[in-house]
């Protein structure tokens, strides 16, 4: 039955591995499903008992790349001695921009087609299981902290917005500068708006 699962998992991998590959490569309009099938090397049935369509897997693989991105950034700051929730949480977004900056068809395939739904669908677990969810690992650090903040997705959503849409013109255009250059700039921003949803 271990086997059995795991050749399950091995498919299941090899299906994902590859639609990022043809997704980054030829776009999710000019792939197909037998592209998918066939440079994985499975079946086309065994395709549909994981997911409903092309785009399906599209979700599923952005809620997966994102939820790695933060779970290891998560992983990275515990090992830290940092103790400030801002300064874990600056350390957590400046992990993910060095991953999509040595990463760009990550970043291209992740700013295409992530929406809100399927950002949050992703630290909530509700797309895959197999990961640790994020979400609950940033409600524990804002329990940690000193201060209760209000509305903490409505806080989330501004700052993954700002981070995905900055990050994306600096890194891959060098707009209006280099993403190290702008660091500073999108760091202290970050601090503002966590300070902005402090509750006294």
């Amino acid at each position: 039955m271990a086997k059995a699962e795991s050749n399950k998992q091995k498919k299941k991998e090899a299906l994902y591995n590859t639609a990022f590959e043809l997704f980054t490569t030829k776009g999710i309009h000019k792939t197909t499903i037998s592209d998918i099938v066939q440079k994985a090397g499975v079946a086309k049935g065994t395709f549909y008992l994981y997911f409903a369509d092309k785009y399906d897997i599209s979700n599923k693989l952005v809620a997966k790349k994102t939820s790695s991105l933060f779970t290891n950034a998560v992983t990275a700051v515990n090992q830290t001695d940092i103790e400030n929730f801002q300064d874990k949480f600056i350390f957590i977004i400046d992990h993910i921009i060095d991953e999509l900056t040595r990463n760009k068809a990550l970043l291209t395939f992740i700013s295409k087609n992530l929406g809100w739904g399927v950002f949050k669908s992703a630290l909530e677990n509700r797309i895959i299981t197999e990961d640790v969810k994020f979400y609950d690992m940033y409600l524990n650090l804002l329990e940690e902290d000193d201060y209760e903040y209000e509305e903490p997705e409505i806080m989330l959503f501004t700052i993954i917005e700002l981070v995905g849409s900055s990050a994306y013109s600096c890194i891959l255009s060098n707009e209006p500068v280099s993403i190290e250059e702008y660091k500073p700039y999108l760091y202290r921003t970050i601090r503002i708006i966590l300070e902005s949803h402090k509750i006294p």
